[in-house]
């Protein structure tokens, strides 16, 4: 009897080890997507502090699509996090209570450049690569309308 447990056993394990492989695979493609910003108003090479495309309807679009297909695999679809990284809605949350117009308007150019600086250089810690940079990758149209999502998503949770 001991000896046709092994067979199972060694059946079972072999099956675990394949379905545990084919999980690590989920999340697909890992390679950045492009963006397609046709549409959205030429930013030039000069990169901007703060985002041209806040409250913009197409920048919105763009930047729902580029972020499900190339930053929820690690902070979340539809930008509500798992766990694994920030929670993006959140970026520039506290923005939104100032009262004065002009802070406010320096609260956003912080969080902006923030922003901007993450995306496009990505986050190292202590060698360890968190976030990889996105410069080179996307151009600036589609990081600001990134950033236009986030913002869109950030007030949906008032």
């Amino acid at each position: 009897m001991h000896h046709s447990i092994r067979p199972i056993v060694a059946a079972t394990i072999i099956a675990a080890a394949a379905l545990t492989s084919l999980y690590a695979y989920a999340h697909g493609n890992v390679v950045p997507q492009a963006v397609d910003t046709t549409g959205l108003p030429v930013l030039g090479d000069k990169w901007l502090d703060q985002n041209p495309y806040r409250g913009n309807k197409l920048a919105l679009k763009i930047g729902s699509s580029a972020y499900n297909q190339n930053c929820a695999r690690c902070h979340g679809l539809e930008a509500v996090t798992g766990g694994i990284a920030p929670d993006l809605r959140l970026l520039d949350r506290d923005c939104t209570d100032v009262k004065n117009e002009n802070k406010k308007k320096a609260c956003y150019k912080d969080t902006d450049a923030y922003f901007l600086t993450s995306i496009r250089h990505g986050k190292v810690r202590n060698g360890a690569v968190y976030m990889p940079p996105f410069e080179g990758v996307f151009n600036q149209e589609a990081m600001w309308a990134i950033k236009t999502y986030l913002e869109a998503r950030r007030d949906e949770m008032k």
